[in-house]
């Protein structure tokens, strides 16, 4: 090796870095579908020259096992509160410092203090959009059917006199064994977390009485059968009964869809904003979630989508119809009865999953 090459060597290498730098002005975000609005990907990326790279998952089980993997090449994720718990436990996120997070101010206190359940002092996710399980109907479906029963009770599906009623135009039920089982579970007044044995067969008994008017279980359905009318009735998401309603408001149905959050309350569920602790761009991803936490950013999402969001400073950009519905934003005293997401160990998951797998084996 000559004299002149030794002198270059540094500038080459310094060179080959910048390049490697320039390539990757890139954040890699993974997500659910069209959990950012296109034109917030655009501005984000106009303001700051980092290109979003945007993969989707479909289940949260897909982004715990790739999260707990490692290795991802992901930078910013999108956990629910329990997969944030099972990530943290596994040491595999990073912590997201508040000092200097601009926009951080603009978290709802209430939704803060619930994930503080699962990540104490906060320090690892930054809440996104919540929402709740409830029920999403064809109103008129249902009143013809059971004129003198409230839209708002879970009666509707575990009352076997009513979910009979409901049986020819076609019950529909969310394939999520935790947020079932444990709505299942509240409604009997349990704990919604109980591991108690005696607890779950009571649960059991429950699904297995509703099990005979189940026309489906199923995820990623409910929003195209309710809005076509295959359905009448599902457990599902409040977001995706409202898209539903949306759809068909759109398409002149003849009929309304609607989402009801139960009376005898249910699960206030929430998405967060997470960094693995692997990411490789983790200084693009802190600015990619700054960015998220401007309330432009979100309120747009909760227009299309209408799920809530944890971005108080937001609400006000979102339309007054989405934002003044009790059913998307409930009212203080029902958010009073609103038991949050969490944890549960990978023994007790298994024991609701073989339950549940007996509900769903008789489909």
């Amino acid at each position: 090796m000559g004299p002149s090459f030794k002198l270059c060597l540094p500038a080459l290498l310094l060179s080959m870095a910048v390049s490697a730098q320039a390539e990757e002005n890139v954040v890699n975000l993974y997500s659910w579908a069209d959990y950012v609005a296109p034109d917030t990907l655009q501005r984000f990326e106009q303001e700051t020259g980092i290109h979003v790279r945007y993969d989707t998952f479909d289940s949260s089980e897909v982004l715990e096992t790739k999260l707990l993997t490692g290795g991802s090449g992901y930078d910013v994720v999108v956990p629910s509160s329990s997969v944030l718990a099972r990530g943290l436990a596994a040491g595999a996120l990073k912590a997201i410092p508040h000092e200097g997070l601009k926009g951080y101010a603009n978290l709802d206190p209430d939704l803060l203090e619930k994930l503080a359940a699962v990540d104490p002092g906060n320090r690892y996710g930054v809440p996104y959009t919540w929402g709740t399980l409830g029920l999403g109907m064809n109103v008129e479906a249902v009143k013809k059917r059971l004129p003198d029963v409230p839209l708002n009770s879970l009666d509707l599906l575990f009352k076997p006199e009513y979910a009979s009623k409901l049986k020819d135009c076609g019950v529909a039920i969310i394939d999520s064994p935790q947020e079932v089982i444990g709505l299942a579970l509240h409604y009997l007044g349990k704990d919604p977390y109980s591991t108690d044995k005696s607890d779950l067969s009571a649960a059991e008994a429950l699904l297995h009485q509703l099990q005979p008017n189940v026309l489906y279980v199923a995820s990623g359905r409910q929003i195209n059968d309710l809005a076509n009318g295959s359905v009448c009735l599902a457990l599902t998401y409040n977001g995706d009964a409202s898209m539903a309603a949306d759809q068909a408001r759109k398409a002149n149905k003849p009929y309304e869809v609607a989402y009801r959050i139960p009376k005898e309350g249910t699960l206030v569920w929430q998405d967060n904003l997470a960094i693995p602790k692997d990411a490789p761009h983790p200084e693009a991803a802190r600015a990619f979630i700054e960015f998220m936490l401007r309330p432009e950013s979100v309120a747009a999402l909760t227009n299309t989508l209408f799920f809530a969001t944890a971005n108080q400073a937001a609400t006000p950009l979102v339309d007054e119809t989405v934002r003044t519905d009790p059913d998307i934003y409930p009212l203080a005293e029902v958010r009073e009865r609103l038991y949050a997401d969490r944890s549960m160990s990978l023994k007790d998951m298994r024991q609701r999953t073989r339950l549940w797998t007996t509900f769903r084996s008789r489909q």
